[in-house]
């Protein structure tokens, strides 16, 4: 297995890079100027000027190289200068975003906990719901709890985040005012008053982003669990007298989970995206609402960073997925 995780590494380098270079190209190639919001009295002189200023006047080769090292090579000390106190990185050039002119990770990592708050936490409440839902769900086929998981599912699935995202707006802030419909970016947790608000600012995001993926979730494990409920070690364990609990949450739990860890897997480089409608519903400022920014504004580095780093999240949740089928399922050996 260990191999197999260090093969794996060293064949996402260069995966990576040719992930870099597409996303790159695009960006080049995409109509829309920087310059365009420069208001029609600025002379065309000033403009070229800041053009150059930008780094667009050189040529693409040399600001795609110029990319790679500032994001490979150069944000890495800088986090490195912050965990051990060096300066590695002092005075060196970061990824700059063409809005702020302050590096692209700084902003990143301001927006992170935000993103976390609202994506992060509707994530796991959406697999802790989606997992015993699906299981039960498919040990009691056809039943009414099944019928209504289906129903609720399909609903969850189907509606649009937006839509459910301002009905709840409508009705529980406007209508009831139970909840803020606007998402406080600046409140921070330091008591159990401000504890409480916190989780009331979070119901209303986190419960349509929990019913979206839990609704995908438990389809997927239901299909899994009736899959496996009738293979003939199902039935073998049965013959030879084993607790039915100890069959369904053992054996068949255990096969069926490999199917739902590649859709967990790669649902999870979602949460670090930000759920781009939601937080615009909402008013969240993540990364989805930054990356959004960045496009209206024509902000290619934040755009070309942001869109790596939700690569790269893919590729290395793809990596664990592989990694977890090994774990789950001892018939599966890379070595």
């Amino acid at each position: 297995m260990l191999t197999f995780t260090v093969r794996r590494l060293v064949l996402a380098v260069p995966t990576l890079l040719f992930i870099s270079l597409v996303i790159f190209l695009l960006l080049e190639l995409a109509p829309g100027d920087p310059m365009a919001q420069v208001p029609l009295t600025v002379p065309p002189e000033v403009k070229e000027k800041m053009r150059e200023a930008l780094g667009l006047g050189q040529p693409m080769h040399v600001r795609f190289l110029k990319w790679l090292v500032q994001f490979f090579w150069v944000e890495p000390q800088v986090l490195f200068d912050h965990l051990f106190g060096t300066g590695f990185a002092e005075g060196k050039l970061r990824v700059l975003s063409w809005q702020t002119r302050s590096p692209v990770m700084d902003i990143v990592v301001q927006r992170i906990p935000q993103t976390l708050w609202v994506v992060g936490l509707s994530y796991v409440v959406g697999v802790l719901i989606a997992l015993p839902i699906g299981i039960y769900s498919a040990y009691r086929q056809y039943s009414i709890f099944d019928q209504i998981g289906t129903f609720v599912s399909m609903i969850g699935f189907s509606v649009p985040t937006f839509f459910t995202g301002v009905l709840l707006i409508v009705i529980f802030s406007v209508n009831l005012g139970w909840f803020p419909s606007i998402y406080d970016t600046t409140h921070k947790v330091t008591d159990w008053d401000s504890f409480v608000f916190q989780m009331r600012q979070l119901a209303m995001p986190v419960f349509v982003l929990a019913l979206f993926n839990a609704a995908q979730i438990s389809r997927f494990m239901r299909a899994s669990m009736l899959d496996n409920l009738n293979q003939d070690y199902v039935r073998t364990a049965r013959a030879k007298g084993l607790g039915e609990r100890a069959v369904v949450m053992v054996h068949v739990l255990r096969n069926s989970m490999i199917p739902v860890v590649t859709v967990i897997a790669l649902g999870a480089p979602q949460v670090f995206a930000g759920a781009i409608i939601t937080e615009q519903v909402f008013k969240v400022n993540g990364l989805g609402h930054m990356l959004i920014g960045a496009i209206e504004a024509n902000d290619l580095p934040t755009v070309q960073t942001l869109t790596f780093i939700f690569a790269l999240l893919i590729v290395l949740f793809n990596i664990i997925a592989d990694v977890l089928y090994g774990i789950l399922d001892p018939r599966i050996r890379y070595d």
